[in-house]
């Protein structure tokens, strides 16, 4: 392989993969991105231009999605609607992009027999019960619980089944919860350290309970660039780094870290459907493809994250006044 052609490469995981492969290795990487709210032109600065293209446009647009795939020796497929409120308020963007677009790809990936590796979510699982100790695998049946899950499962089904009835050349993965550098104001981690470092309090859905399974971007990234490379075609690859932390306990971690009392935060009112726990199970992907994470430690990754957003408030800044009217209009 020479060259990557990465979807949604300006949002959060999709500019942490970019940064990484052009950082770690000598290939060249394209971002098709949309540029919608999510996606942002100033995460991809720096990177090195005789390197590096970026083309906006939407991965629904079959002309333009061809004409990229023809020209490149693998799709990393990050675009996506990924925001659970945002899917319950509106479904319709969810549908377009997840579904719509990814069939799109899919179809320029068979007609030029292009590599392909799709990226999901855990959350096309369903949730685990707190007191369960059992973790998600690859043959953990899919049991999505809200539009933008829902959406995700229906588009790794389509993935496998052009890989079974097509012969694409595809791979999937399906990830635990990202945290890092460059993610909307909107997600939960960046969402209080930028309350905090505006003078407002934190705000945690319910009780807190809830359970997720943190990874850095980083250690995500270097998954993803050893399935490209090793992984076998038709395969799905569970992505984690046993990182289980609930909310509360990750809300009182930024207080700590930031100089506040642990519990100086606000309780608001839990989303609706609100998924209990996530865990994944990454033995297949450490054992056949020795994958390990550099992040073994949340806190220490959690201070880097915070590092990175109290000195980008330049980056950040633009979407948070809107962020927060959004949030106040739904009672969170």
């Amino acid at each position: 392989m020479r060259r990557l052609l990465v979807t949604g490469g300006a949002g959060f995981i999709g500019s942490n993969f970019a940064h990484y492969v052009l950082r770690e290795t000598d290939l060249d990487v394209t971002v098709l991105d949309k540029l919608t709210y999510a996606g942002h032109e100033a995460s991809l600065a720096g990177l090195p231009p005789e390197r590096f293209e970026l083309v906006v446009g939407d991965i629904a647009d079959s002309e333009l999605v061809d004409k990229l795939t023809g020209s490149h020796d693998a799709v990393i497929h990050f675009a996506a609607e990924s925001h659970n409120d945002n899917s319950l308020h509106d479904p319709r963007p969810f549908i377009d992009t997840n579904i719509i677009g990814t069939f799109t790809l899919l179809e320029a990936a068979r007609r030029h027999d292009t590599r392909f590796h799709h990226i999901s979510t855990d959350e096309v699982y369903g949730d685990l019960e707190l007191d369960d100790p059992s973790k998600f695998t690859e043959s953990t049946p899919y049991n999505p619980s809200s539009p933008y899950s829902a959406t995700k499962a229906g588009s790794d089904l389509l993935v496998r089944a052009w890989v079974r009835s097509f012969g694409v050349q595809a791979t999937l993965s399906n990830c635990s919860n990202n945290y890092g550098p460059r993610q909307h104001v909107e997600k939960f981690i960046p969402r209080q350290i930028t309350n905090l470092i505006d003078g407002i309090k934190p705000k945690l859905y319910g009780e807190g309970l809830n359970v997720r399974d943190w990874i850095h971007a980083d250690d995500h990234s270097s998954a993803v660039l050893r399935i490209v490379e090793a992984g076998e075609v038709g395969e799905t690859y569970l992505i984690g780094a046993d990182g289980e932390v609930d909310n509360k306990t990750v809300v009182e971690s930024i207080l700590r870290l930031m100089g506040h009392d642990a519990g100086d935060y606000e309780h608001v009112k839990d989303r609706a459907g609100h998924d209990m726990r996530y865990a994944i199970d990454s033995s297949k992907l450490r054992t056949e493809l020795g994958w390990a994470p550099s992040f073994t430690d949340f806190d220490s990754g959690l201070a880097a994250t915070i590092d990175w957003y109290a000195s980008n408030e330049a980056w950040w800044r633009p979407q948070k006044a809107a962020t927060e009217a959004k949030y106040t209009e739904l009672g969170h």
